[in-house]
């Protein structure tokens, strides 16, 4: 069956992007391998109208309400190519099955590459964090933390200093400036400069870190900054320009969504930073309403319209 649009991940961006799609009357097809990067997590903070709901529950009911379209299709599993034909764009399932669309909408989203420090995995989602804007408010006034991975792990400290009393890990690295050290003193942030040995938690929730100089520091919260990778190698399979940014790759897109690739968009976490579930919602609205656009004025404008 020839669609109108394949949408390839069924998150916030690709199941946003999918109902616009749908409600515009055009055939669209979700391929989705159901392992989002927020599953780790037990609430998603700051959605509209969705604070507090967990993120499967969010994900869930969008899907289900793209369903009841009658020019929607939804496949589980992963997109295993996707290359450009004189139609559009084909792209093979898994299973072996192709698929072929006039458009593409990229929205597999990424995976977070977390430190190999003994017990931080396990606690990744509940009290290892990423966002304080996402999970700040829970952990107010409680013993937080900030991993040091980088300078940038220096400006996350300074912010999260807003939400309670706040500690740097430099976790053995030593390169922070004068200009870094005044700015964390003026914020009241804590520095602690030995190697981190284990995080000690009970059931995913953080209580303290072991320092390899024998100290254990009582801690409620770590915020750490991860690198990335991209979910799928399909934009690159099609050529689609990359930026790289200091954490991890991201998909080049204009002010509409679309890669740098004629007729293939890009939306939520791959293409664009900083990340954020609203953000990504948002940037699928972008692309999926100027996906079903260039459905109509482009054939207009080569004179091939039906």
């Amino acid at each position: 069956m020839q669609f109108d649009a394949i949408v390839i991940g069924g998150s916030f961006a690709g199941l946003s992007a999918a109902i616009h799609i749908a409600r515009a009357r055009r055939r669209v097809c979700v391929i989705d391998s159901g392992g989002p990067r927020n599953r780790f997590a037990s609430a998603s903070h700051g959605f509209f109208g969705q604070d507090g709901v967990r993120p499967s529950t969010m994900i869930d009911a969008a899907m289900a309400q793209v369903r009841r379209y009658p020019t929607t299709r939804m496949i589980g599993g992963e997109a295993q190519a996707a290359r450009a034909i004189p139609e559009g764009f084909e792209v093979t399932a898994r299973d072996g099955d192709t698929l072929s669309a006039s458009k593409l909408l990229l929205a597999f989203g990424i995976s977070d590459l977390l430190p190999t420090i003994d017990g931080l995995a396990e606690c990744w989602g509940r009290s290892v964090l990423h966002c304080p804007y996402c999970h700040g408010y829970e952990f107010a006034e409680k013993r937080l933390g900030v991993l040091y991975s980088s300078t940038m792990s220096v400006d996350q400290a300074l912010l999260i200093a807003d939400w309670g009393p706040t500690t740097l890990y430099l976790d053995g690295k030593s390169d922070l400036d004068d200009s870094a050290l005044e700015q964390l003193a003026r914020r009241k942030v804590s520095v602690k400069a030995e190697q981190i040995g284990k995080l000690n938690a009970e059931q995913g929730e953080l209580h303290s870190l072991s320092l390899l100089g024998g100290e254990e520091s009582l801690i409620d919260a770590l915020y750490v900054m991860p690198r990335w990778r991209l979910n799928s190698p399909i934009a690159q399979q099609l050529g689609c320009e990359m930026d790289d940014c200091p954490l991890g790759p991201v998909i080049r897109t204009d002010e509409k969504k679309q890669t740098s690739v004629h007729g293939v968009y890009a939306a939520g976490d791959i293409a664009r930073v900083p990340h954020n579930a609203s953000w990504a919602a948002a940037d699928g609205v972008t692309a999926g309403i100027f996906l079903h656009q260039s459905l109509v004025f482009a054939p207009l404008a080569s004179g091939n319209s039906k």
